[in-house]
């Protein structure tokens, strides 16, 4: 059997999760981590797309920022912002996009902005939105990736910076947006899909060894589980592999 960390454990299964996907926008951080994963292992042909305007990258090691040279030396093209943003986001061109959180809610609504420290103390600050609204607005389907905790998953966020369900299934329609919004939240103990009907979210897989308790206790609402749980396999040896490849020619890069 082979010994894994949590966050190995979901950093694969969020590469697994863009098997067959043909194009991606890129999230830095965890979903950069998933995505390149994705192109090492369950999808070799997938199409890297970062907000810097590279399309078709092929990093050997994960990028420090959008802004990290190799995302352009390796890329198939590079475009202008505004191009990348009008005709290729906006225009519904691309299959997935992924991202971060700081704090999620039960609609898997973003916040990555602010944070409210409590009584007497100054607001602690992100971030910041960067492209994700725009992505979760007209990428055909969004996926998200982050730890799971009380701190994370909770019941108001504090600012919403990017609209995932909004407040139920019919509030992306009645606004507009072009996609499907969030299909599933992938952290180190399970995945969350939102529930067709009501577009909360639903604890639909567990990791190995992880209780449905343990997901509840790290969750800031009372959380709903599928009536059928399944259970995500454990990393094989070769998506270990590559994964802890990508990180060591990252330390290695720095």
């Amino acid at each position: 059997m082979n010994a894994y960390t949590g966050d190995e454990l979901m950093e694969v299964n969020a590469a697994r999760a863009l098997a067959g996907a043909k194009t991606c926008f890129v999230g830095i951080g965890l979903p950069s981590t998933a995505a390149n994963l994705a192109r090492a292992t369950v999808n070799p042909g997938l199409v890297l797309i970062y907000e810097s305007g590279t399309i078709g990258s092929k990093p050997t090691r994960l990028p420090l920022s959008i802004g990290d040279g190799e995302l352009a030396e390796t890329a198939d093209a590079v475009v202008p912002v505004p191009e990348m943003f009008n005709y290729w986001l906006q225009g519904g061109r691309i299959d997935f996009g992924f991202l971060g959180a700081a704090q999620v809610d039960r609609f898997a609504n973003i916040n990555t902005t602010v944070i409210d420290r409590g009584p007497d103390r100054p607001e602690g600050r992100l971030p910041g939105a960067g492209g994700a609204p725009e992505i979760a607005a007209n990428c055909r389907q969004v996926l998200m990736v982050l730890r799971h905790s009380p701190r994370n998953f909770v019941g108001t966020l504090d600012f919403i910076t990017t609209l995932g369900h909004g407040k139920g299934p019919h509030d992306r329609a009645r606004l507009g947006l072009r996609g499907a919004g969030p299909v599933a939240v992938i952290t180190d103990l399970g995945i969350l899909r939102p529930d067709p009907d009501t577009a909360e979210l639903t604890l639909t897989d567990l990791h190995p060894g992880v209780t449905v308790e343990q997901v509840r206790e790290a969750t800031g609402w009372e959380l709903r589980t599928a009536p059928h749980l399944r259970s995500t396999a454990p990393p094989g040896a070769t998506e270990l592999t590559a994964l802890r490849a990508l990180k060591s020619a990252s330390k290695k890069a720095s």
